[in-house]
C-alpha cells in the first residue's frame, strides 16, 4: 500500500492540471461542478482507505513509507508517510476541501475554473505538508499552499482583498524565511534531512546553543502560520475578506500547518532547544488566549470575531505543546482537530448568514435570527457551543487537558509558572463562553427587530422616487412608470435595523461594465452558468452598520428606458428583476426553487425580500455541514477514537512509556 500517499497527492495534481488545459465552452461550468466533486470525492476516499488500512495497534510507526531519491547529490529524498500524528489531519484535509466543492456547487462563484485550479492545487500542498518525511521537502509544500490561498483571497475575496492578501503573503513569507533557516542549521548540524533518522535520534550532532537556536527560528516560522501572538495580525484581515471556502480552509487546515511542525519537527527533533524555549511558548499562548477572548469582545463583524476566536484557541493548542508532556501535546493534537472542525463549520456558518443579510455586521443584522431563519439559527448556536468547550463536543477535551497539562508540566519546568499558566488559560475558557454568548443574544435570541412606518410624503423639493407616497404598491409590484419597488426599511417590510437589506426603488439604467475582478459571489457562473453575467451590478458590502439613506435624484424615471437594461437600486444596493440574469447567490439553474429564493451571493452579496422570505438552510449547505456536525459530536462522545493514535506517537516522540 505504499502507492497510496502518492495517489493521494497525485490525484488533485492531475486534477488541477486537467482544469488548467481544459477550455471553456457552453457546459463548462457544469463541467467544472462535477469534475471538481469527483476529484475531491476520490482523494477523501484514498485517505479514508489509508486510514482503513492503517495499523492502528502501531501508530508510533511510520506506515505507508515511500522513498524515492529525488536531488541525489544533497541527500534529498521525496519520502513520504503517515503515523499517529499525520493520520487524522491527512482525512480532515480531504474532507475540508470535498465539502467546500459541495458547498460551492451549490452557492456558485465567478471564474470557476481559476477556483477549481487554486483550490485542488491548495489542497495538493495541504496534503503534501503532512505526508512528507523530509524537511526540505516539507519546506516546498509547506510554501505552495501560499501563492493559491494568494490569490483565493486576491480574486475572490471582500471589498478590501488586496490589502489582505498582500499582509498575508509578506507575514507567511517572512515567516518562511526564518523557518528554512531554522531547517538549515539542523542539516549543517546533523549532516541528514530525513525527519525519522532524526527523530530517533534527537538532539544527535546538536549542541544545546544550536538546538536553542534552531527551535527558536523554526518556532519563529511556524508561529506565523499558526498564528500566535503577536504575529497573527494577518489573520483577521484573511479571514474578514476571504470567500467562505478560503476562510473554511484557512482556519480549518492552513494553522494546522503552523503546529504540527512542532509536533513533527521542533520537539521531536531539538528537544534540549524545546526545553529551554518552553516557558516562553507558553508565555505568548497564554497572552493569545486572553488577548483572542478580550479581541472577540469587541467585534462587530461575525467573521472577523471568529478569526480572534482562532488566535484564542490556538493559544490553548501551543499550551499543550509547551508543557512537554503526553498529556499536554495530546491535548495540542486533539484540538487541532477539533478546531477545524468547529471553526471550519463557524466559517460555512458565517458565509451563509452574509449571504441573506448581504452584511456580517451583528448590530446591523439585529436579533431574532432563530425565529426568522430557525434551522440557521439553531445550527449557529450549536456551532459557538461547540467552539467555547461544552462537555460532550469536541471543543472540551482539547482546552481541557491543555490546562491538566499545564498543571504536571513537563520535568525541568518551573511549575509555578505553569500554574499560572494554568490559571490565565481558564480566565481565557471564560471570556470564550461570555463573548460566544453575548454573539448568540445579539444575532440569534431576541425579537425581530421592529418595523418602521412608512414616512410621511416628502416636503417639496425633495425627490419623487426617494419619497414614496403611503399607498405605494407591494414590494415587487410595478408601477404605472415602470418603475419596480422593492421591501426596504423605509417602506415598512424590513426591519429599520438592516440596511444590509434596504433596495428603496429600482429603476433601469444602462448596465455597467463587470467589475474585471470581481469577489466570489458576483455571479452564479460556477452554479450553472458557463460565464458572468454582464450588466449585474452590487454595491459594495461593509461591516459596519450605514444608515438606509437613498441616493436621491431630481430626475424622474424615464418610461422609455429599454427593458433589459440592468436596474440599480436607489439606495445603493444594486437589484436584480430580469430572469435572465439572475441575482447572486440564488438558485442555480436546475436547483430547487423551494428551497428558498432571495438575491445574495454565497461570500456576502446583498440581499432583498423583494423575491420572498428569507430562505433558510439550503440542500447544498446542509450537506458541506452535516459531516463536520457529526464528527464534533462523535470525537466529544467518544475522544478515544483520536487519543488511541496520537497517544503512542506522542510518546515515542517523548520518550516516554
Amino acid at each position: 500500500m505504499n502507492w497510496l500517499p502518492i495517489a493521494i497527492l497525485g490525484v488533485p495534481l492531475l486534477g488541477a492540471l486537467a482544469v488548467l488545459a481544459g477550455r471553456d465552452g457552453p457546459g463548462t461550468a457544469r463541467a467544472l461542478r462535477w469534475h471538481s466533486l469527483a476529484v475531491s470525492a476520490v482523494t477523501f476516499a484514498l485517505t479514508v482507505l489509508l486510514a482503513a488500512t492503517f495499523d492502528h495497534g502501531d501508530a508510533a510507526r511510520m506506515q505507508f513509507v515511500t522513498d524515492l531519491p529525488w536531488i541525489p547529490g544533497l541527500a534529498i529524498h521525496f519520502h513520504l508517510g503517515v503515523d499517529g500524528i499525520s493520520l487524522p489531519l491527512v482525512v480532515l484535509t480531504s474532507l475540508l476541501t470535498l465539502l467546500c466543492f459541495v458547498y460551492l456547487a451549490g452557492a456558485g462563484s465567478q471564474r470557476p475554473r481559476a477556483l477549481v485550479f487554486a483550490l485542488l492545487l491548495l489542497e495538493v500542498g495541504m496534503l503534501g505538508t503532512f505526508l512528507a518525511l523530509d524537511l526540505l521537502l516539507f519546506f516546498v509544500f509547506f510554501e505552495v499552499v501560499l501563492i493559491p490561498m494568494y490569490f483565493v483571497i486576491a480574486i475572490w475575496g471582500g471589498p478590501g482583498r488586496r490589502a489582505a492578501a498582500v499582509k498575508f503573503i509578506l507575514y507567511t513569507l517572512l515567516g518562511s524565511v526564518i523557518l528554512l533557516l531554522g531547517l538549515l542549521l539542523i542539516w549543517a548540524q546533523a549532516g541528514t534531512l530525513d525527519m525519522v533518522a532524526l527523530a530517533r535520534t534527537p538532539g544527535a550532532g546538536m549542541t544545546r546553543a544550536a538546538q536553542v537556536l534552531a527551535f527558536v527560528a523554526i518556532g519563529l516560522g511556524l508561529a506565523v502560520k499558526t498564528p500566535m501572538w503577536p504575529l497573527h495580525t494577518w489573520l483577521p484581515d484573511a479571514h474578514t475578506e476571504a470567500p467562505t471556502v478560503g476562510s473554511v480552509l484557512l482556519a480549518g487546515v492552513l494553522l494546522k500547518m503552523g503546529t504540527y511542525g512542532f509536533a513533527r519537527i521542533a520537539i521531536p527533533i531539538l528537544p534540549e532547544g524545546a526545553a529551554a524555549v518552553a516557558p516562553w511558548l507558553g508565555a505568548f499562548a497564554v497572552v493569545g488566549i486572553i488577548y483572542g477572548a478580550l479581541a472577540c469582545l469587541a467585534q462587530r463583524d461575525l467573521k472577523r470575531m471568529i478569526a480572534y476566536s482562532s488566535v484564542g484557541h490556538m493559544g490553548f493548542v501551543l499550551l499543550g505543546f509547551a508543557t512537554l508532556t503526553p498529556v499536554g501535546i495530546n491535548a495540542a493534537l486533539f484540538g487541532n482537530i477539533a478546531h477545524g472542525l468547529i471553526t471550519g463549520l463557524l466559517f460555512f456558518l458565517a458565509g451563509a448568514i452574509k449571504d441573506r443579510y448581504g452584511t456580517a455586521d451583528m448590530p446591523s443584522m439585529g436579533g431574532g435570527m432563530l425565529t426568522r431563519i430557525p434551522r440557521l439559527g439553531a445550527l449557529l448556536t450549536f456551532a459557538c457551543i461547540a467552539s467555547l468547550g461544552i462537555p460532550g463536543l469536541a471543543g472540551f477535551w482539547g482546552e481541557m487537558l491543555a490546562l491538566l497539562g499545564a498543571f504536571s508540566p513537563g520535568p525541568g519546568l518551573p511549575r509555578p509558572l505553569y500554574l499560572v499558566f494554568m490559571a490565565l488559560g481558564g480566565l481565557g475558557a471564560v471570556l470564550t463562553a461570555a463573548y460566544f454568548l453575548i454573539m448568540l443574544s445579539r444575532t440569534t435570541h431576541g425579537p425581530l427587530p421592529p418595523l418602521t412606518p412608512r414616512p410621511d410624503p416628502a416636503p417639496s423639493g425633495a425627490s419623487p422616487i426617494a419619497s414614496a407616497p403611503t399607498s405605494a404598491p407591494s414590494a415587487g409590484a410595478a408601477v404605472p412608470d415602470g418603475r419596480t419597488v422593492a421591501a426596504s426599511p423605509s417602506s415598512g417590510l424590513l426591519p429599520a435595523s438592516a440596511p444590509g437589506l434596504a433596495a428603496t426603488a429600482t429603476m433601469p439604467v444602462p448596465a455597467p461594465s463587470p467589475d474585471p475582478v470581481a469577489p466570489e459571489g458576483s455571479s452564479p457562473a460556477f452554479a450553472g452558468a458557463s460565464s458572468p453575467t454582464p450588466g449585474s451590478a452590487s454595491g459594495p458590502t461593509s461591516s459596519s452598520p450605514s444608515p438606509d439613506v437613498g441616493i436621491h435624484t431630481t430626475s424622474p424615471v424615464d418610461p422609455k428606458d429599454p427593458p433589459d437594461a440592468a436596474p440599480i437600486s436607489l439606495s445603493g444596493t444594486a437589484a436584480r428583476t430580469s430572469p435572465a440574469d439572475p441575482p447572486s447567490g440564488s438558485e442555480a439553474p436546475g436547483q430547487d426553487a423551494a428551497e428558498g429564493s432571495g438575491a445574495g451571493s454565497a461570500d456576502g452579496g446583498s440581499f432583498t425580500e423583494a423575491g420572498g422570505p428569507m430562505p433558510d438552510v439550503r440542500g447544498f449547505e446542509l450537506a458541506a455541514w452535516v459531516p463536520l456536525i457529526v464528527l464534533i459530536v462523535l470525537l466529544g462522545l467518544w475522544p478515544k477514537a483520536l487519543l488511541l493514535l496520537t497517544t503512542p506517537a506522542v510518546q515515542a516522540i517523548l520518550g516516554t512509556p
